[in-house]
């Protein structure tokens, strides 16, 4: 199999597996043991606390889809678009899904990407994110129907 071949297969396969909900140590069986890993999702710190800030190390990746799975849920999650980098060893791809901020039972659909850096055997090294951090806010802060409500948005 060519490197580019297990970049996408290793891709697809860890977002498969975080589509399905699979179990906390499922995803972390995607990175890498090898080589120094980090998770981060771009956004403002202040908006939520898994925004902002880089995720260091195994157990701080594993803080990371914690604190995720402590906050929001989402469904019907599906992946699309990948584009492999084999010379960066790198897959980037448009991910989409519902997401529900627990706490305040706020829902909305979002379109992100992923950009997933990849050592020497198809683990994850990094695991980038850019999400709708707004829509995220809002629902955080139980306001995202009230706003839709102003501006008669369904």
């Amino acid at each position: 199999m060519s490197f580019r071949s297990q970049l996408l297969s290793s891709a697809t396969s860890f977002c498969d597996a975080f589509a399905q909900n699979k179990d906390l140590d499922s995803i972390l069986s995607h990175f890498s043991t090898t080589h120094q890993v980090s998770a981060i999702e771009h956004g403002e710190k202040a908006i939520a606390p898994f925004l902002g800030r880089p995720f260091e190390g195994l157990d701080g990746v594993r803080s990371y889809f914690d604190t995720i799975a402590a906050l929001l849920s989402y469904e019907n999650m599906e992946f699309s678009e990948f584009t492999v980098d084999a010379e960066a060893g790198r897959v980037a791809c448009k991910g989409k899904a519902k997401f529900l901020w627990i706490q305040t039972k706020e829902t909305w659909d979002e379109t992100f990407a992923y950009m997933l850096d990849f050592d020497d055997e198809g683990k994850i090294t990094n695991y980038q994110v850019w999400a709708d951090s707004g829509a995220a806010y809002l629902a955080r802060k139980g306001e995202l129907d009230k706003v839709r409500k102003l501006l008669n948005i369904s």
